[in-house]
């Protein structure tokens, strides 16, 4: 059986600073430097995977022929594919135009070709992630177009060997919603397996979201929901006999998940059981690069843990909860989110990223708002001095005595990030935005009651937390300088070590 990777390389554009290897130094990482970045995290970072987005940006096709062309050597000894893992997230055509689907498909197949007449004996792609999977019929439609495919290139051009006509595909679980209801979608997923390749799946690598589904749900939900998915998982592969690995997509900031270098083993034992963790850009370029080096050894080489098992009635209680807060963060959102647009509309780009309009969008929705992608919407809070940890916050003064007994259970980290993302909080931003809009004062209460709850005060502590404090302050000052807001984001971006 292939080794697992544990840690998987992303292009999440969160990074505040430029990469260490850049040399222009300005942060933002060109299509062109991204095959130099995959093999940076391979070689010089240890990183294992290294996850290709077909998602929603401009990709360069070419991908294995440079890596190839420009570093045979590091292959020869790291085998793409055994060694070093490279794993495409691909478009979901049911979200998004599907002109990029069939030009991933078709690398894959000419990247086997490639591979084998360089005398590699394993194909460098062999796995996919389907982004947003909602039903099991998506992922077997992907795995049909691409043994048709496979097909159809070995039937035109019959003097290259047959490919393999097999693609391992990774479902990507994003909301809450679908990812509690997961193991519905596996158990369809294996029957039409069986019936369409005769034969069952022996492993299975299953991706968990945590950044979308937070600032589409919140962050409480989100943790909870990855809790029920992970029992589940486990519970299935004892009941099928399959193995299933977990990945988890995970930022810096604790609403977009919280693992960084420095908070690494807090993770670990927060989610026991994960086979593969994101190592995102902000994660690889924002800290000192020793430190980053030294969590991803730590990680690589930990012992295995398993997933906690939830009960029946566990479960049932959990999602009463994810109810509770999912709709008061909603209700919080809804009043406050038109007053983000200028924070929005400024923020920093790094990645040639398609734009969410036009014939190229697929931008995630609640109600009538057309939310910005997740980095660009937790960085603006947070470069606004009110970290979105605290929308929907209320939740908490719903909750029975027993509620919290079995919350403390299952989120065992809630204090320590709700803590960390108070180290952010301008409260003076919340008496000049009150003004125009009261429901801003309502978040402020919420926040002091949770102070109560917890016995904490939530307040910059350190030189540079202060100083994220006064530069957020300026930034709401500079609304209609649409330069200096930008300028201040990404201030405030290095500060916290994370642009969003």
């Amino acid at each position: 059986m292939i080794k697992i990777p544990k840690t998987m390389a992303t292009q999440h554009p969160d990074n505040a600073r430029a990469p260490y290897w850049e040399k222009d130094g300005n942060g933002f990482v060109s299509s062109s430097e991204e095959t130099a970045e995959c093999v940076d995290a391979f070689r010089d970072l240890g990183i294992e995977e290294f996850m290709w987005d077909w998602e929603g940006k401009f990709t360069d096709e070419a991908v294995i022929d440079r890596l190839f062309h420009h570093y045979l050597d590091y292959f020869k000894k790291n085998p793409l594919g055994l060694k070093k893992r490279l794993t495409f997230r691909i478009p979901n055509i049911w979200q998004e135009h599907g002109y990029s689907l069939i030009r991933a498909l078709m690398v894959i197949l000419t990247s086997e070709d490639f591979a084998r007449d360089l005398k590699f004996h394993y194909p460098p792609l062999f796995e996919v992630i389907l982004p947003m999977t909602e039903n099991a019929n998506q992922l077997i439609f992907i795995q049909k177009s691409f043994r048709e495919l496979a097909r159809l290139k070995a039937k035109m051009f019959s003097k290259f060997q047959k490919n393999t006509e097999y693609i391992h595909i990774i479902p990507l679980f994003e909301g809450v919603d679908t990812q509690i209801r997961a193991k519905k979608i596996l158990l369809h997923y294996l029957k039409l397996h069986k019936k369409t390749f005769g034969t069952l799946p022996f492993h299975m690598r299953v991706f968990i979201a945590r950044s979308d589904p937070a600032m589409i749900s919140g962050p409480i939900p989100t943790v909870l929901a990855n809790k029920i998915i992970l029992s589940d998982l486990r519970e299935l592969g004892e009941e099928t006999g399959i193995s299933f690995s977990s990945i988890i997509g995970a930022g810096s900031l604790p609403f977009r998940g919280g693992l960084s270098p420095l908070s690494i083993k807090e993770f670990d034992l927060e989610y026991p059981g994960l086979s593969t963790i994101t190592i995102q850009s902000a994660f690889r370029y924002d800290y000192p690069i020793s430190k980053v080096r030294q969590a991803i050894e730590f990680y690589n080489h930990k012992s295995p843990k398993k997933s906690q098992i939830l009960s029946k009635a566990d479960r049932k209680k959990l999602i009463d909860i994810i109810a509770i807060f999912e709709k008061e963060y909603k209700s919080v959102l809804n009043k406050i989110f038109s007053d983000l647009k200028f924070v929005f509309d400024a923020f920093p780009r790094r990645r040639e990223r398609h734009l969410h309009i036009g014939l190229l969008s697929y931008g995630r929705k609640i109600n009538k708002m057309v939310m910005p992608r997740a980095i660009t919407f937790t960085g603006s809070f947070y470069s606004l001095g009110i970290p979105p940890e605290f929308l929907g916050i209320g939740g908490f003064a719903k909750l029975q005595p027993d509620d919290f007994i079995l919350f403390n259970r299952y989120y065992r980290n809630y204090r320590k990030n709700l803590t960390q993302a108070g180290r952010f909080l301008n409260w003076r931003n919340f008496k000049k935005l009150s003004q125009k809009n009261k429901n801003w004062g309502k978040i402020e209460n919420n926040i002091r009651k949770m102070e109560n709850i917890l016995k904490i005060k939530f307040k910059p502590r350190s030189k540079e937390e202060l100083l994220h404090s006064k530069l957020t302050g300026r930034l709401l000052k500079a609304r209609t300088d649409h330069k200096k807001v930008h300028k201040l984001i990404e201030q405030t971006g290095i500060l916290r070590k994370s642009l969003g």
